[in-house]
């Protein structure tokens, strides 16, 4: 297990060429404003290709803001980011599209898109008239079978003609992450990925991330309240605590009671999942 302090990527830590690579990065709503608390704050690890990483921590903690500095949704005030070899910086928005997706929490819909219109608009980068082009040529037989492929596996193949302003909170997650793997990115980002879905979805998006990792070998990162989902789904796990990086190691180190103690303050059991083995987090009957 590492903390803040003892994070750098030494070798044999890593590839040469983490597929995410993040630096002393510190950021602050109200940049340049004196006196404003840092929202993230010298933070640095990176995520490995192929590997699934748990981001997890109090409210406030800044769990979101982190998540959409590495989709170049928000600028840091300094360090730096890398994906994929390249400095975030220097690279376009459509190269970054092209390699990183991101499904965010918030999902505003003014436009009634139906749910396949939806999805692909995440073909967007691969057309050559541009990101911004909602007219950029006619979708190609491989826009087509991707999008198809996404709603299959979010399993919103049915929904496929509804208006997405007449879904439900569950349905537009799915969608939107289906929308997310029709971009077909090398990276995937999710903002609490299983909020508002029924349990039986849950299960379905979490073996769909496990899948994805194994089929596609995508890398993955995903914000989440939920502690099990990090522990039995997650390679290592980021517990961030009042903007700082607390800890980062597999679930087996994270995931113990004098470490939530320490990030949460509060006193939780910990036991083996019993299928797999891996940390399980229990609510204790009452506070002691």
């Amino acid at each position: 297990m590492q903390t803040q302090s003892s994070l750098e990527c030494k070798p044999g830590q890593s590839s040469a060429d983490p597929a995410i690579a993040v630096k002393d990065v510190s950021f602050r709503y109200g940049t340049g404003q004196a006196g404003r608390p840092w929202t993230i704050e010298r933070v640095s690890f990176y995520v490995a290709a192929g590997e699934v990483l748990g981001i997890v921590g109090p409210n406030g903690s800044g769990k979101s803001s982190l998540l959409k500095l590495l989709a170049g949704l928000l600028r840091p005030e300094s360090g730096r980011i890398g994906l994929m070899g390249h400095a975030s910086t220097d690279l376009s928005p459509i190269a970054v599209a092209k390699i990183l997706a991101v499904v965010l929490q918030e999902q505003a819909q003014i436009f009634p898109f139906t749910v396949a219109e939806t999805v692909l608009m995440g073909r967007f980068p691969h057309r050559q008239a541009g990101w911004w082009s909602l007219g950029g040529g006619a979708d190609t037989a491989r826009d087509l079978a991707s999008a198809q492929r996404a709603m299959a596996e979010t399993d919103v193949v049915s929904l496929a003609d509804r208006p997405v302003s007449e879904l439900s909170g569950g349905e537009l997650q799915r969608v939107m992450i289906a929308r997310a793997l029709a971009q077909e990115p090398a990276i995937l980002l999710l903002d609490e990925p299983t909020a508002f879905l029924d349990i039986n979805h849950q299960l379905d998006i979490c073996g769909l991330i496990s899948r994805l990792r194994d089929e596609r070998q995508l890398t993955v990162v995903l914000v989440s309240h939920d502690l099990n989902l990090a522990s039995q789904y997650c390679d290592r796990v980021l517990m961030l605590k009042a903007g700082r990086l607390s800890h980062i190691g597999s679930p087996a180190e994270t995931i113990r009671p004098d470490v939530l103690q320490t990030v949460y303050g509060c006193n939780v059991v910990v036991d083996a999942h019993p299928q797999t083995g891996k940390p399980r987090v229990t609510m204790p009957m009452s506070r002691p």
